[in-house]
């Protein structure tokens, strides 16, 4: 879980969380249903931002759309509104419309007034193409492998090429899930931030891991036109209000290009951010309601906090992928075979050794 060893040349000195998980975040869980056929490498991730009905309690968010190429859904709402009130579905671009029926229909169950007595619901899927390892024209995410990612959530969770990241590159090697967290003290209390990526962006050449350009080394695997993505998950029980998580998911674009990447046309970058402070209620009591919010001159550390944990969650994703074959049968490299292959180069010893690989 998280990074072998802790990250390099940090903004922020707060420590890491207990497993260095998005999941440090009290109440968040996530869980994978990972699908591996002859044509088949995809999957389906969630993240559970709660255990209660997030319907009926919503929580404060923000979207940040980097560069938009993709087909998320739900974000519309998200920026009028500031606020999730589902689960987060990852899987694979022609998978969003399955994953978001199996998402509606969890939803309706769990809650009866849905289209009744209230309004409708708001299902949160963000995707990338996962089309040069998977055949993605075959469909392959069916609703029961998203109703199976529930029942899997859990505190801990597998990283690299599992769930929605099964099928995902990264800098042109293996990439996928990744995590990242800290933990940081306001007011003599606990707090933790946390971050959860789907790393399927970058052309190898570009790759920059602890200011060694190790990308322009791995000549066999170069490239001349970005076509991935990054799906981005910041969560934190701070009481951010949703301007201000805004604000964070902004900075995660740095933590993106820490590691060489420049947002390439092809890309879809997009962000979601949201705290499990502050709820919000579907059925309010009062009219008048008042939250807690950190502020503002105080919220440079927790800008360089999101810095430290999207980038490592990034690196975590790829020092978790293991080499894969891809759609045609040839093998997308993990990082750690990137790096063996460079033999006794100076660059990548030093950095097998500092990632712990």
């Amino acid at each position: 879980m998280g990074l072998h060893k802790p990250l390099l040349f940090a903004l922020s000195d707060a420590p890491t969380g207990p497993n260095n998980l998005i999941t440090d975040v009290a109440g968040i869980t996530v869980g994978h249903k990972t699908i591996v056929t002859d044509r088949l490498r995809t999957g389906v991730t969630v993240i559970k931002p709660c255990q209660d009905n997030i319907f009926r309690e919503k929580m404060p968010a923000a979207a940040h759309v980097i560069n938009g190429f993709g087909k998320s859904t739900g974000l519309v709402q998200v920026e009028e509104l500031g606020t999730i009130e589902t689960p987060l579905v990852l899987t694979n671009t022609l998978s969003v419309g399955t994953a978001s029926m199996a998402l509606v229909k969890r939803m309706l169950a769990e809650n009866p007034e849905i289209g009744l007595s209230t309004g409708s619901v708001n299902p949160l899927i963000m995707e990338c193409n996962d089309s040069s390892i998977n055949h993605l024209r075959d469909l392959g995410v069916t609703e029961a492998d998203v109703d199976a990612a529930f029942v899997n959530a859990s505190t801990k969770f597998a990283e690299g090429g599992v769930g929605g990241g099964t099928g995902m590159r990264c800098y042109q090697l293996k990439g996928g899930i990744g995590s990242a967290s800290r933990q940081v003290i306001i007011d003599g209390q606990t707090f933790t931030m946390g971050a959860l990526v789907m790393s399927n962006f970058g052309l190898s050449q570009d790759l920059n891991i602890y200011g060694r350009p190790i990308g322009k080394k791995l000549q066999q695997i170069q490239a001349s036109k970005e076509k991935g993505s990054i799906i981005t998950i910041i969560a934190t029980d701070i009481p951010f209000n949703s301007r201000q998580l805004k604000r964070l998911a902004k900075r995660s674009s740095i933590g993106i290009t820490r590691s060489g990447s420049f947002s390439g046309n092809g890309s879809g970058e997009i962000t979601l951010a949201f705290s499990t402070a502050n709820r919000v209620s579907h059925f309010p009591e009062h009219e008048l309601t008042t939250i807690q919010a950190i502020t503002d001159d105080q919220i440079d550390r927790y800008f360089r906090i999101t810095v430290d944990i999207v980038n490592e969650a990034i690196l975590s994703s790829l020092t978790h992928g293991q080499t894969t074959p891809d759609r045609d049968g040839k093998p997308i490299l993990g990082l750690s075979a990137a790096l063996s292959s460079l033999g006794n180069d100076f660059d990548a010893l030093t950095l097998r050794q500092q990632l712990g690989l």
